[in-house]
């Protein structure tokens, strides 16, 4: 409260709010206080520099734990999921081991090329399945004389082999072409007939006999047409591509329809994937 005298003699009562009589008083009190408030101030509203170094100790802490809580939340994440990738892997590969297992089954129910055969080769020796044991082989039965579907088969023979051949990962593919005319293929006829296709192409004859074991072993049907005046006659018989794996077991089949490529990328397939028995 302040009282002052007005010149007509009455007295000015007035009053001050406390805020304001607090001022004065630290004004009274001398530069000391000032100087105190001033530092009391800058504390607790600093500015320019001083506030910038402020918030920057006031968030590290902070900061640093929501890094730590991310690099945590993402390594669990990390964990879960390889968890989660290594179970579905071992259920594929269990459930890739049972169709193998199902297929060996289904082959060997077939018993389709599960016998064995005793011929001789283009160049006179006589030759047996356990000679081809151990490697992939591509099998077709013909005869020299054909006209056109003996060639242009043997062709697509000699050209999957050769495409596969370029593939240094994969075993070299054994060809073989077994006659289903012993009565003019001879030896002699053979080799000058498998001279026209791959290099490694194997020719095999027999009698009539070993020649249909052979052929009933691979359920190949082969017929002989009538002669002509010549002589020369006609042979009727199956137009496969046989694949047969290491273990001497049937694997797979290609009519006319499959193509050079679709027969390459076929058994490259049955390689890659194959389990020996």
């Amino acid at each position: 409260m302040r009282v002052a005298a007005k010149a007509d003699g009455s007295v000015l009562i007035s009053r001050e709010p406390s805020a304001m009589l607090g001022v004065r008083r630290i004004l009274r009190g001398g530069g000391g206080v000032l100087l105190c408030l001033h530092r009391t101030a800058q504390y607790l509203y600093p500015s320019g520099p001083e506030r910038v170094l402020a918030r920057s100790l006031s968030r590290t802490p902070y900061s640093s734990r929501a890094a730590l809580k991310l690099r945590t939340r993402l390594g669990v994440t990390v964990l879960v999921g390889a968890g989660f990738l290594g179970a579905w892997w071992w259920v594929e590969q269990e459930k890739q081991q049972l169709r193998r297992r199902q297929r060996v089954e289904q082959l060997r129910t077939v018993a389709l090329g599960q016998g064995t055969f005793s011929l001789v080769d283009h160049t006179g020796r006589r030759r047996t399945k356990q000679d081809f044991l151990g490697r992939w082989v591509l099998l077709y039965f013909g005869f020299t004389h054909c006209p056109d579907i003996c060639p242009d088969e043997l062709d697509k023979l000699s050209a999957v082999v050769s495409a596969l051949d370029r593939d240094p990962d994969l075993p070299r593919l054994q060809p073989l072409f077994i006659t289903v005319d012993p009565e003019r293929d001879d030896v002699s006829a053979l080799a000058r007939y498998v001279r026209d296709f791959h290099p490694r192409l194997v020719g095999l004859t027999g009698t009539p006999e070993e020649v249909q074991h052979a052929g009933r072993d691979f359920r190949v049907y082969a017929s002989a047409g009538p002669k002509d005046e010549d002589g020369d006659y006609i042979v009727d018989h199956s137009v496969l591509l046989y694949l047969v794996s290491p273990d001497g077991l049937f694997l797979d089949y290609y009519n006319r329809t499959k193509s050079p490529e679709q027969v390459a990328d076929s058994i490259r397939n049955h390689i890659r994937n194959h389990v020996p028995l």
